[in-house]
């Protein structure tokens, strides 16, 4: 049974809409800076845009994309979500771009590239077709980071005694003199007793020599930090005039002595 065709009719304008509502746009420098070219259908040959094997940085505004290295979706490819991608050399496409179509929204993909940043932040760059010029920078400073801490672990050395085995020599060396000494006390059941308990006491003695003459060294690790001033720069903050406006954007890199702007002044990398 065939579908009606106000079916057919909503399942291609729906289909038009989808792939006109998804939108790619690929940056010749990294992290968004540089020539713009943006791309809202498929595209089989970049040279004939001027735009080949020159992207390094590229945002998905909407939708999912293949980007490929050779013209008609040939070599290597990579699907792309929706996010921002700073740097295509991580997925070996630096500079390599030739072609891109669009794909469906909820396949699955094998070649799909792992997931873009969770919060892109690309409000500085460039759009496509968009002008812009040269506003002259009056001021920068560099704004330092937080203080660094470095932290190690020492071995540290402590002195204390220590009890080493007992002196099985000196046991029985001390048990045969404390012997003959106790067999000279009293006499009879006495001198039995005395001898006996010689014995014993020399033993003891005898054992212990030694023992506690000879202090160790023991050793123990400590744990040690110190806090030190950072010299890297987090951030510049950069002032500049536009059209007799002085206005102010903290970048990561320090300018020139212009920065690029919009016609509303707003920066641009």
């Amino acid at each position: 049974m065939r579908a009606p065709i106000q079916t057919i009719l909503a399942a291609s304008l729906l289909a038009l809409a989808t792939q006109a509502a998804a939108q790619i746009t690929f940056y010749e420098g990294e992290g968004y800076r540089g020539r713009a070219f943006t791309v809202n259908r498929q595209t089989d040959d970049f040279s004939r845009t001027g735009f080949n094997d020159l992207a390094s940085s590229v945002v998905v505004e909407n939708g999912r994309w293949e980007v490929c290295e050779h013209a008609q979706q040939a070599g290597r490819c990579v699907v792309l979500r929706r996010g921002s991608y700073q740097s295509l050399a991580a997925l070996g496409l630096e500079n390599r771009v030739s072609s891109v179509r669009s794909v469906r929204a909820n396949g699955n993909y094998t070649n799909e590239a792992p997931a873009p940043e969770s919060q892109p932040n690309y409000a500085y760059r460039r759009r496509a077709n968009e002008r812009v010029y040269q506003a002259p920078v009056t001021s920068v400073r560099a704004v330092v980071g937080a203080p660094n801490e470095r932290c190690w672990i020492e071995r540290q050395q402590a002195t204390e005694p220590t009890r080493g085995d007992r002196n099985v020599a000196g046991a029985v060396i001390g048990g045969v003199l404390g012997g003959i000494l106790g067999h000279q006390v009293g006499g009879g059941t006495g001198r039995n007793i005395a001898t006996a308990g010689g014995v014993v006491a020399g033993a003891v003695i005898g054992s212990n020599v030694g023992r506690d003459s000879n202090p160790g060294v023991q050793g123990r690790d400590v744990r040690r930090c110190e806090t030190t001033p950072s010299t890297t720069p987090a951030y510049w903050d950069v002032t500049y005039k536009y059209r007799g406006q002085e206005h102010r954007v903290q970048m990561a890199t320090p300018p020139g002595d212009t920065v690029l702007v919009n016609r509303q002044g707003e920066p641009r990398q």
